[in-house]
């Protein structure tokens, strides 16, 4: 798929994951097309959905959410049908920012944002446990945030 696309399309899809914002004008220039030209390659990009959206980044500590927690979560089954309770009920709860099914020697990998370790500990016993399936879990408080820009490369 990643052949599909020409220097160009590279270099925009480059750009905009550094600035989504980043008027079309601007994009034009920097990739040395007109601006329809740059807007057509931009809707194409979507439209083959190279680019899925856009969001804003937010500071989590000046949101109360400072603290980035890692959970290796093993189930009590492997069955589809738990593996299918457990997925829904994870999608509804908002305190998970991410979770990725894994293979190795546990099920799932989950990550979520809280105040402290007491908002945690109440995250734990409310809402993780509780899910279905669950067998036990295995907690990683991140100490330090190395990389977090999350950038592909397109190169």
């Amino acid at each position: 798929m990643m052949n599909d696309l020409d220097r160009l399309d590279r270099k925009i899809l480059k750009l905009l994951q550094e600035d989504g914002r980043i008027t079309t004008v601007d994009l034009a220039d920097k990739v040395g097309l007109s601006p329809t030209a740059a807007s057509e390659r931009v809707k194409r990009l979507f439209r083959e959905r190279y680019v899925l959206g856009f969001r804003a980044m937010l500071d989590p500590k000046k949101l109360g959410r400072g603290l980035l927690i890692f959970i290796e979560v093993s189930l009590d089954k492997t069955t589809p049908d738990v593996f299918e309770r457990f997925a829904d009920a994870v999608k509804r709860a908002p305190e998970v920012l991410e979770c990725h099914m894994v293979a190795g020697g546990f099920d799932y990998l989950i990550k979520t944002r809280v105040a402290d370790m007491a908002s945690y500990r109440s995250f734990l016993g409310d809402v993780l446990l509780s899910l279905p399936g669950v067998r036990e879990s295995r907690t990683y408080a991140v100490m330090e945030e190395v990389k977090t820009d999350g950038v592909l490369p397109v190169d």
